[in-house]
């Protein structure tokens, strides 16, 4: 049985730009289900469309790419990943971006060829960042996992009990790997790793992957 191929939709202010990356994505086999030119156009038609992979930039009309992507990921009422593509490596918007929801970042000046490839990974639930963005990345959520975290009440000693496999996967997923390198360092498939996430997430009462990391290296899983 084939598999459908992957729905990506398009969001950029500039139609030359964002035209052309609409081609690119369907001559290699994206189903390309939208493409919008501002904040506001990006929601209603993600919405109408539901694509698997959102390639956002962050300067838009109307309304910010990183309100587009609260919007839309924070929720959990969408199913999308996103996918940032900005003229802009300036560490203070990769992470706002972040923050807000996007599974990695892209610099404008990456090559087709790296573009179609991080569609793909990002479609499989892989965090994929311009090479050096990365590290600024993780760093960021070392920073945060130092601060004092937020009061969890009474509910802290009664954490959701995760399974070997689970803390397994968490473990690796705050050292920073992608979906794709815990499944070969585990010899499972990248289904099975994206399932332990989810169940995890579900578990944890977490929304991202974001919240997932600083989750464990609050707890030292990273250094483990």
């Amino acid at each position: 049985m084939t598999e459908r191929p992957i729905k990506v939709m398009v969001v950029d202010d500039h139609p030359m730009w964002r035209d052309a990356v609409a081609r690119d994505l369907a001559e290699a086999g994206f189903d390309v289900v939208a493409t919008a030119g501002d904040g506001d156009q990006a929601v209603r038609r993600a919405r109408a469309t539901v694509p698997d992979v959102l390639v956002l930039d962050l300067n838009l009309p109307a309304k910010p790419g990183v309100e587009v992507c609260k919007e839309l990921v924070a929720g959990g009422d969408l199913p999308v990943r996103v996918l940032v593509l900005s003229a802009s490596g300036e560490h203070a918007d990769v992470l706002e971006a972040v923050k807000s929801g996007a599974t990695g970042y892209l610099l404008k000046s990456a090559s087709t060829a790296e573009l179609l490839d991080a569609v793909r990974r990002t479609a499989a639930g892989d965090a994929v960042f311009t090479p050096g963005l990365a590290g600024l990345v993780l760093g960021e959520y070392r920073r945060l996992a130092a601060e004092p975290a937020p009061a969890r009440g009474a509910a802290e000693p009664d954490a959701p009990r995760l399974t070997d496999r689970e803390t397994e996967v968490l473990r690796l997923v705050a050292k920073g790997l992608g979906y794709k390198q815990i499944a070969e360092r585990l010899v499972i498939s990248h289904r099975t790793v994206q399932n332990h996430v989810q169940n995890t997430l579900g578990k944890l009462q977490l929304h991202n992957r974001v919240e997932l990391v600083r989750y464990a290296i609050e707890r030292g899983l990273d250094d483990s």
